[in-house]
């Protein structure tokens, strides 16, 4: 059952920018897990694999952040250090269940006067939802099964937003277009390997981007360089098409909020929700 989870975070000190890169927000992940499994925490670590989760950069709470349409209105680079005091939150989504119950330990024995170390920074974890909520689209839970049973056989539109930098690895390479191959086989192969209801193949052939309002960001650490694309695509089905495998398309596009598509999801990049 996929999960997404959106921590809602106080630093007590200033959290320098430095320290706000997807490779600290992993670690500041992992330490969570090994904190109730310590074994699982160093198997995540040492694991190349595609992982069972994804995350969120931190965000500063905003009385702009509505989820905007299309709720763009993400950050993924902080310039200045986020200041002492200031509510912030972090979206974690679990794909599979054994992550979810290793870590129900953790949210059940949530101690708000618990510190987690982010830097030089002490957090507090003041909350945690996991239902969606008119502010804050990113929390949400439903079964693979309710996912695929709820998904329309007659939806034709698929409109996906790109709300983090997003790029897929082709070859040795890295590629921005959000082409229908990219996006959904990333989709389809998470699917596969976590719901337990496999999708042989999907009608990649009736997918057509019909909208396009994308424009690429740089993100640079002292590591790497990552280029990746942010925006909406709608994609329309058009031809003649099968109930099956419009709601198997439709399935793919709502799981999209929980697993992300590209590379790099576990750091922050890649975050996608239909609107």
């Amino acid at each position: 059952m996929p999960h997404s989870l959106v921590l809602n975070l106080l630093p007590q000190l200033p959290i320098p920018p430095q320290y706000l890169t997807g490779r600290h927000l992993h670690a500041l992940f992992l330490t969570f897990v090994s904190s109730v499994d310590r074994e699982l925490g160093d198997r995540l670590h040492d694991s190349t694999a595609d992982k069972a989760f994804t995350l969120s950069p931190l965000q500063i709470h905003s009385p702009l952040f509505k989820g905007g349409k299309g709720g763009s209105k993400l950050h993924w680079e902080h310039q200045q250090p986020i200041p002492t005091g200031t509510p912030c939150w972090w979206r974690i989504s679990l794909l599979d269940d054994t992550l979810f119950s290793k870590l129900t330990q953790l949210w059940l024995n949530l101690n708000p006067s618990h510190p987690w170390h982010l830097g030089p920074a002490d957090l507090y974890i003041t909350s945690i939802q996991g239902t969606p909520q008119s502010t804050q689209p990113w929390a949400n839970a439903c079964t693979y099964t309710q996912l695929y049973e709820e998904a329309s056989e007659t939806e034709r539109s698929l409109n996906l937003s790109f709300a983090t930098p997003t790029a897929f690895r082709q070859g040795q390479y890295d590629t921005t277009l959000p082409t229908r191959e990219c996006v959904f086989n990333s989709l389809l192969s998470r699917w596969n390997k976590y719901s337990g209801i496999v999708f042989s193949a999907i009608a990649l052939e009736s997918i057509f981007p019909s909208f396009i309002n994308i424009h690429t960001e740089i993100l640079a650490d002292s590591r790497s360089k990552f280029i990746g694309i942010i925006g909406e695509v709608n994609y329309r089905l058009l031809g003649e098409i099968e109930p099956i495998q419009i709601k198997q398309l439709n399935t793919l596009a709502n799981f999209a909020l929980y697993a992300g598509v590209g590379r790099k999801t576990t750091m922050g990049l890649g975050m996608v929700r239909r609107l």
